[in-house]
């Protein structure tokens, strides 16, 4: 009961709250990106969410942030890498979470795809490289903040973050959301965590497995082959 009624009901009634009281800071936020980083001020990217019971597929959806990144491209038009479009202003929006807030009002209060608490939603492409297991995280609604981000956010491993995701869909109850709100602000507070400490963004998950030599270049390559034919399907 609690998971498909109340819940959904909870979220929409806390984001509804939130947007009235801090209306105002969306507006200022708004204009600072669109003054420091340009236009658009958003960020729109497609993600995986709650899998459709009728097609066991993973909906997709359109997932809302404040940019933290220009659009600064190289002499062949390629964007630079993100070190160099992250701005010092970026990496405030990022370490504070406010980069997240249009998730509250778009993907929560309006949509509905959204909770507050749930698995964070990843890449399309990183799917290919989950197993089946770790793909159970999308049983539940994805989520703003969830059990991954109050034990190490970026600072912890894909493993870790997958396996924490899965523990919150077994443990899934008002009490553990409840925890993850409280822990989520400590959190933030503490604006840690928000790289793995070498990279200036989160690596994907195809990225990471590369990196820490769990697969080779041929079969990252091969993988990623097969993320380009998975997110078609998806459209």
């Amino acid at each position: 009961m609690y998971k498909n009624i109340v819940k959904p009901v909870l979220d929409r009634l806390l984001a509804l709250i939130f947007v009235l009281l801090f209306w105002w800071l969306y507006i200022i936020l708004a204009i600072m990106v669109r003054v420091k980083l340009g236009s658009p001020v958003l960020f729109v990217q497609e993600r995986p969410g709650k899998i459709d019971p009728k097609t066991g597929k993973e909906r997709i959806f359109k997932l809302y942030k404040f940019r933290t990144m220009t659009s600064e491209t190289d002499a062949e038009g390629r964007l630079l890498p993100d070190a160099q479009r992250l701005t010092p202003f970026g990496k405030f929006l990022r370490s504070t979470s406010l980069d997240e807030l249009p998730e509250i009002l778009f993907n929560i209060l309006l949509r509905g795809n959204m909770s507050i608490v749930g698995p964070r939603p990843q890449l399309i492409r990183d799917m290919v490289y989950m197993t089946t297991e770790q793909r159970k995280r999308h049983i539940v609604t994805p989520g703003l903040t969830g059990l991954a981000q109050v034990n190490g956010r970026n600072a912890i491993t894909w493993e870790e973050k997958l396996d924490w995701d899965i523990r919150y869909v077994e443990s899934l109850s008002f009490v553990t959301d409840f925890k993850m709100i409280i822990g989520t602000v400590f959190a933030v507070l503490k604006r840690s965590g928000i790289t793995d400490g070498e990279n200036a963004t989160a690596l994907d998950y195809g990225d990471a497995l590369l990196k820490s030599g769990k697969i080779s270049k041929e079969e990252y390559m091969k993988k990623q082959e097969e993320a380009e034919l998975f997110m078609d399907a998806f459209k």
